[in-house]
C-alpha cells in the first residue's frame, strides 16, 4: 500500500505562536514536501481553497515548486474543486506539472466542501450538483487523445479543440475524491476512475459499504479494479503522550473555527479521545499504535492509499518534519 500525506497549507495560530504568513507557510509545504520523498513515501497531496485560513488556493503551482526539488514522488491535488474552476485550464496546468515532474502529476477532482470558490469564480451554488458533472464530463474529454468538440451549460463551447500541452506516453491520471456521497462513489464506479475517501469523522470502518458499492458500479461500467485511497487526520510522534500533546490544541482549534461555521459545537477532548480510539477517525499516537490503525483500515476497506493530513491545526514545522520522518522510517515498513 502506498502511504503520503496531503496539506491545505493551513494558517491557525497555535498557543502563543501566532499564524505564519501564507508566503511563509507555502515554503514550509514545499519543504515538508521534500522530507516526505527523503522519507520513503509515495504521494503528497495540496489542497485548493480560497480561505484566509488556507494558503493554498492553487496546487499545481505549490506542485510545481516541489517538483523542481523531488524526483520520484507522485504529486496530487487534495482535491481540485473542478466546479468552480474551467476543465480546459485545469489540464493545462496539471499536464505542464506533468511533464515538469517527469510524468509524476495526478488530479484529484473534487466538489468542494467549502464554498469559496462558488461566488469568486461567478457560480451559482444552486448548481453544485450539475457544474460537477457537467466539469467532469468536459475534463474526461479534454485528456483523451483527440480533438474536442463540445457544448455545455457553463462555459463556451469548443469546436475540434486539441488542448495543449499534452501528457506524455499515459492520459493524465484523474481521481475523484468523496466525502461518503453514494451518488459520488457510483459515478466515480461507473466511469472507470480511481476514489479516494475523505475519511475525517466517525468509524472509517463504516465506509465499507461505500467502498463494496464502487467496486459494483466498476463492474456495471465494465471496467477493471482501480485504486481506492483514503484521506485522514493523524499525527505521529515518539510517544503517545507527545502526540497528544503536540495535535490536541491545534486541532481542537481549527475544528472548532470550521464547526461554528457549519453549526457544530466546540471540539472537546473526549470528542478527540474517541476519535484517536481504535475504531475512530483519527490516526494520532506513536508509531506502532498509528501503523496499527492503518493496518486495520486497509484491510477492513481494501485500500492501495492512505494520505495522513496532519496539518489540520497549524503545528511547528520542526514537529511535521519529524512526524514524516515517523510514518516513513517506522510506520510504513508495518504497513506497505
Amino acid at each position: 500500500m502506498e502511504l503520503g500525506l496531503t496539506t491545505f497549507a493551513e494558517l491557525y495560530p497555535a498557543g502563543d505562536r501566532p499564524a505564519p504568513s501564507a508566503a511563509e507557510r507555502l515554503r514550509e509545504v514545499v519543504e515538508e514536501a521534500v522530507a516526505t520523498e527523503q522519507a520513503g513515501l509515495a504521494v503528497y497531496g495540496v489542497g485548493e481553497h480560497h480561505r484566509k485560513d488556507f494558503a493554498a488556493s492553487s496546487p499545481a503551482v505549490v506542485l510545481a515548486a516541489i517538483a523542481a526539488r523531488t524526483e520520484k514522488i507522485q504529486l496530487t491535488s487534495a482535491v481540485t474543486v473542478l466546479s468552480s474552476d474551467d476543465p480546459v485550464r485545469v489540464y493545462q496546468d496539471f499536464a505542464t506539472l506533468d511533464g515538469l515532474s517527469n510524468g509524476r502529476a495526478e488530479l484529484m477532482a473534487g466538489r468542494g466542501s467549502f464554498t469559496e470558490s462558488f461566488p469568486l469564480f461567478g457560480y451559482d451554488l444552486s448548481d453544485y450538483d450539475e457544474l460537477f458533472e457537467e466539469k467532469l464530463a468536459l475534463l474526461l474529454h479534454i485528456r483523451e487523445d483527440e480533438p474536442v468538440t463540445w457544448n455545455g451549460k457553463f462555459r463556451a463551447p469548443l469546436h475540434n479543440a486539441t488542448v495543449y500541452p499534452r501528457t506524455d506516453n499515459r492520459p493524465l491520471p484523474v481521481w475523484i475524491a468523496v466525502g461518503g456521497s453514494p451518488e459520488s462513489v457510483v459515478r466515480a464506479g461507473l466511469l472507470g476512475l480511481p476514489l479516494a475517501i475523505a475519511i475525517i469523522g466517525g468509524q472509517p470502518a463504516r465506509f465499507k459499504p461505500l467502498v463494496d458499492l464502487y467496486h459494483r458500479a466498476l463492474t456495471e461500467g465494465g471496467h477493471e479494479k482501480q485504486p481506492v485511497a483514503v484521506h485522514a487526520h493523524g499525527y505521529i510522534a515518539d510517544t503517545e503522550e507527545a502526540a497528544v500533546a503536540d495535535f490536541y490544541e491545534p486541532y481542537a482549534r481549527a475544528m472548532s473555527v470550521i464547526g461554528r461555521e457549519r453549526g457544530w459545537g466546540p471540539m472537546t477532548r473526549a470528542q478527540f479521545d474517541g476519535l484517536r480510539s481504535k475504531e475512530g477517525s483519527l490516526f494520532v499516537g506513536n508509531p506502532d499504535y498509528v501503523a496499527e490503525k492503518i493496518a486495520d483500515i486497509r484491510d477492513t476497506l481494501g485500500l492501495d492509499r492512505f494520505m495522513l493530513h496532519t496539518s489540520v491545526g497549524t503545528l511547528p514545522h520542526e514537529k511535521v518534519l519529524h512526524n514524516i520522518e515517523l510514518l516513513g522510517a517506522k510506520v510504513a515498513p508495518q504497513v506497505g
